[in-house]
């Protein structure tokens, strides 16, 4: 199994860039990150060959994600800001050979008509996805649970799949994340089986608690051998927070 250590998530005992080093040294063979812009994407590159790591996805500019900016693909006011963050999104991704890139939609305000905000969305995506296939690069949409991201536009896979029927392009995936949709949907491995031609990237922690796969509710000691036998192909990011250090946590790749 291809799985990507993310290093949001992973590794915080150590300063962002001694991550890479971490990660290799614990057998993964790519990673994943929020955000790759607070940093020289040459300086990236350069960690990614040092340490023979594939970089499998980042996520397009945000907005302002300090100050609770989830993404600004919903906002009609801030077109201009996802084009240029578009072209940014493209040129790190070139650098770092990444070739897909994950679309935060966002937080939509209330004061929209669902018909503007829907127009916004269809509009910002089908830019993306012309803009990504141009490059050589895949968008994906990820759905998040409205616990942890309270207003965020999309969070089921029947409303990611609304919405890339709408926007009607052959380069928008979907990335699907295991905690998010075992809070909002369950069923899991039908909607998995029923959808793997559309997901082109899947992350994974357990529920509750967001740690590492085997501390909750989730199966994954069958879920993780369901998805390979269905035919998927891609990396598995682990995006989870681990429940005492890292490296104490990582016995559960033993199985795999």
């Amino acid at each position: 199994m291809n799985f990507a250590a993310n290093l949001t998530m992973l590794f915080t005992e150590y300063d962002f860039l001694d991550r890479f080093e971490k990660a290799y040294k614990y057998n993964f063979k790519a990673v994943e990150y929020l955000f790759p812009y607070d940093y020289n994407p040459q300086e990236l590159k350069n960690l990614l060959n040092e340490f023979n790591l594939k970089q499998a996805l980042h996520n397009l500019p945000a907005g302002d994600w300090n100050n609770g900016d989830r993404g600004i693909a919903c906002h009609p006011d801030r077109t201009d800001e996802f084009r240029e963050g578009i072209d940014k999104g493209i040129e790190y991704a070139k650098i770092l050979n990444c070739n897909q890139l994950n679309c935060l939609i966002g937080i939509p305000h209330d004061d929209i008509s669902q018909k503007e905000l829907k127009n916004t969305i269809i509009s910002n995506l089908s830019y993306a996805s012309d803009k990504l296939k141009n490059a050589g690069i895949i968008l994906l949409i990820e759905a998040i649970n409205t616990i942890d991201i309270p207003g965020f536009y999309l969070n089921t896979t029947k409303q990611a799949k609304e919405i890339i029927n709408e926007v009607n392009s052959d380069n928008i995936f979907i990335q699907y994340d295991i905690y998010h949709m075992q809070i909002m949907e369950g069923n899991l491995s039908l909607t998995l089986r029923n959808n793997i031609e559309k997901i082109k990237h899947i992350q994974i922690a357990d529920h509750p608690g967001r740690n590492e796969p085997g501390t909750g509710e989730i199966n994954y000691n069958f879920l993780l051998k369901y998805i390979q036998s269905i035919g998927y192909k891609g990396y598995i990011g682990c995006e989870y927070n681990p429940y005492s250090n890292t490296e104490d946590g990582l016995t559960w790749l033993n199985k795999y």
